[in-house]
């Protein structure tokens, strides 16, 4: 018996490409996207060699192209099963009176109204089959706000409560809705917040042992491996070091 076909947003890096790896290990059938095509080429090349990968190249944060993408879908890979709701960033950080407003924009179209666009795409063909699991990916930023992480715990704030209402809302077609909010992961979100500096980019992760992007893939196996009586509503994960948003010991 076939596994299911899961869509991964944001598949080219960190936690997005450690999931794909870590589910194509253990058989399903993959949909990878990302903005990065020569990335996804590779990572496919790579993949396919134990279960098959389809990729699709778009920027979530346009509506019409998301749409286009899954429309584009071939026949053999329309049946979602999960959709993993990875793709999301952090630009800038900034006291609020400070911020850069292209950033803000940035964070709000990717890890906002991104996630809502694939989703509201993605949920008529679970609605129709009577089954799904949409997982989305949040952060320990969005349950605690902290200095100058004004607009990206927002965003975050917004996954948490979003989740929470399409939870309720496809409770009645049977689809399952959760969430997985990590806290510092060495991947390249430190890189991208702080636009390629790379000394800044290392300086969350000094004097501790972060998680990596395949701690939180276990995370969302273990999710999507629950039996269909069973929904983890959400799952908070962190690094034994790190006790909130800002408060972590430090060797």
């Amino acid at each position: 018996m076939e596994k299911e076909i899961i869509l991964i947003t944001g598949a080219t890096a960190g936690i997005g490409e450690a999931t794909a790896v870590l589910l194509a290990e253990k058989g399903f059938r993959l949909i990878l996207t990302g903005r990065r095509n020569d990335r996804l080429e590779k990572l496919k090349t790579g993949l396919e060699k134990i279960t098959p990968v389809h990729t699709i190249c778009f920027d979530i944060r346009n509506r019409d192209e998301v749409f286009r993408a899954i429309d584009s879908l071939p026949s053999g890979w329309k049946n979602i099963g999960v959709l993993v709701n990875n793709a999301g960033l952090a630009a800038g950080l900034d006291f609020f009176d400070q911020a850069d407003i292209d950033d803000w924009e940035q964070m709000i179209d990717t890890n906002l109204k991104g996630l809502l666009f694939i989703s509201r795409k993605v949920a008529p063909g679970m609605i129709e089959r009577g089954a799904g699991h949409i997982i989305n990916v949040g952060s320990i930023a969005g349950r605690e706000m902290y200095e100058r992480g004004n607009v990206y715990s927002a965003t975050k704030h917004a996954v948490e409560a979003l989740s929470s209402g399409m939870r309720i809302d496809m409770l009645r077609h049977g689809i399952k809705v959760s969430t997985v909010s990590p806290g510092l992961v060495e991947t390249e979100f430190a890189l991208v917040r702080f636009k390629g500096d790379t000394r800044k980019a290392k300086e969350p992760y000094r004097g501790m042992v972060p998680l990596s992007g395949r701690d939180v893939a276990e995370a969302i196996l273990f999710m999507i491996t629950r039996p269909p009586h069973v929904n983890v509503h959400d799952l908070l994960i962190m690094p034994s070091a790190q006790a909130g948003a800002l408060i972590v010991h430090r060797e």
